[in-house]
């Protein structure tokens, strides 16, 4: 009596894994090997968009400058310098109801390269780097890393950069210290072992063949590069290089039940939410996919959501539908629903202290859903109201999702955020809903294979709500 009483009453997190019948379970192992190999061929913004587009080209999405009018079925996208993307499909219901937003952001925390990054030591080349979002630098120390990006010229002569992903390619480095001389490094606090200005990549160590010349391992480089590439040192003052981990994503675990990739915070969402439109016919509200650029930095930007690109976006889709008008965008932005499908931070047994664990995400228990994010008193954060959370509850138990309710961490012990702010202060209902990740933010993070599933059904709920 009472344990049935307790089913009843009790909010329990269950596990995904249990109930799943040999069909789903298929469809779970599917969706993330796609979601790898996907992963694996887009480990930078750009590189995402450039997979996004030919995803959406292939399904029938056009983009939206080449239409004069919209109507009821259409399928469009814009791409925002390369590095962003809104992609959506026009309802049935007119837009002054609102549409159905899902957000995520597709760049990661990386080293990107400084400006004039090329110097020599000792005979020894390498590449000065500035660390973008928020690692932990010791992580960056002795892995192998590639080297991904754009070199545009002053003519205006773009060259695409992807050093270190194939077999045949070398990789580059940053070095550490042994232990046996460490014993200084070791004594600093953990933040303080790895300095900012020493994660500078190794990429050299052959002279120049000229006994006259100084900085010959520099020239040699600099040759090598100019007789692959065309470019000189000026050259990379206008580039944007990104070295991230040349470690593919790969199933992690005996039950092979986990996925460990580069790059997953936030691409897990980014992918399972652009997968799950491409399987989008008719819906009834406008569906808009958000893939945003910067997030990792403050959302800034003209490739950042805090950037008026979505706004343009909105207003040409109001434009060919030939119904625009002064305030029609505010009024849509305040009948408009969202998900911010941004990660959250999954509970680690091993580190348990800094989670409380009646309102943490859990690996494979179904997506998971904050409320709000913020630090200390909710700063920062948009706090769902709880309207719109049993509105998005009631969307989930109708299609039988499994989902928890988190917060990202115990009070004043840190804290995050997402984009949810930026669409909530247009008037946006918003909550984050993502994948649970371990080691977010690290070289190699941690997924379900169940959650990646969970995510995907829930975005495709959401838009056909």
């Amino acid at each position: 009596m009472g344990e049935e009483l307790k089913g009843k009453l009790f909010n329990q997190k269950k596990d995904g894994w249990k109930d799943l019948e040999d069909k789903e379970k298929k469809e779970v192992f599917e969706i993330s090997e796609s979601y790898i190999n996907f992963l694996n061929k887009a480990k930078t913004e750009r590189e995402f968009i450039k997979q996004a587009k030919k995803l959406a080209d292939e399904n029938g999405y056009r983009d939206i400058m080449t239409f004069d009018k919209l109507n009821t079925g259409d399928k469009i996208y814009f791409i925002n310098r390369e590095k962003s993307m809104y992609l959506a499909i026009i309802g049935e219901k007119t837009i002054e109801e609102g549409v159905h937003i899902i957000g995520s952001h597709v760049d990661s925390p990386r080293l990107d390269l400084k400006p004039n990054p090329l110097y020599e030591d000792t005979q020894l080349a390498y590449f000065k780097t500035h660390y973008y979002g928020g690692i932990k630098k010791y992580q960056w120390t002795t892995i192998p890393l590639s080297m991904h990006g754009v070199i545009v010229k002053a003519n205006g002569e773009k060259i695409d950069i992807n050093i270190g992903e194939n077999e045949d390619d070398p990789i580059f480095t940053i070095t550490d210290l042994l232990p046996h001389l460490a014993q200084e490094q070791m004594e600093k606090k953990l933040k303080n072992g790895i300095e900012g200005e020493n994660l500078s990549l190794l990429i050299g160590s052959i002279p120049y063949d000229d006994g006259k010349v100084s900085e010959k391992v520099k020239l040699n480089i600099l040759n090598i590069l100019n007789k692959k590439y065309g470019i000189t040192e000026a050259d990379f003052t206008s580039s944007e290089i990104e070295l991230v981990p040349a470690f593919k994503g790969r199933s992690l675990g005996l039950d092979e039940s986990m996925i460990a990739a580069y790059g997953q915070d936030d691409k897990v969402c980014a992918y399972t939410s652009l997968q799950a439109m491409m399987e989008l016919q008719n819906v009834k509200n406008t569906a808009i996919c958000i893939l945003s650029d910067k997030e990792e930095i403050g959302s800034m930007g003209n490739t950042g959501m805090e950037s008026h690109m979505f706004d343009f976006f909105l207003s040409e889709i109001l434009n060919k539908l030939g119904i625009n008008r002064p305030n029609l965008l505010d009024k849509v932005f305040c009948f408009s629903k969202m998900l911010s499908s941004d990660v959250d931070a999954g509970y680690d047994p091993i580190y348990a202290s800094v989670s409380d664990k009646y309102n943490a995400g859990f690996l494979g228990k179904g997506i998971s859903l904050n409320k709000y994010t913020g630090s200390r008193g909710k700063s920062g954060a948009s706090d769902a109201n709880a309207e719109y959370v049993a509105w998005v509850r009631n969307m989930l138990e109708k299609n039988n999702i499994k989902y928890q309710v988190a917060e990202l961490g115990k009070v004043d012990i840190g804290g995050g955020g997402t984009i949810a702010y930026i669409l909530a202060n247009k008037g946006v209902d918003v909550i984050d809903c993502g994948v649970p990740v371990l080691s977010m933010h690290a070289p190699y993070e941690v997924t379900s294979k169940y959650d990646v599933y969970s995510a995907y059904k829930t975005y495709k709920a959401f838009w056909t709500e």
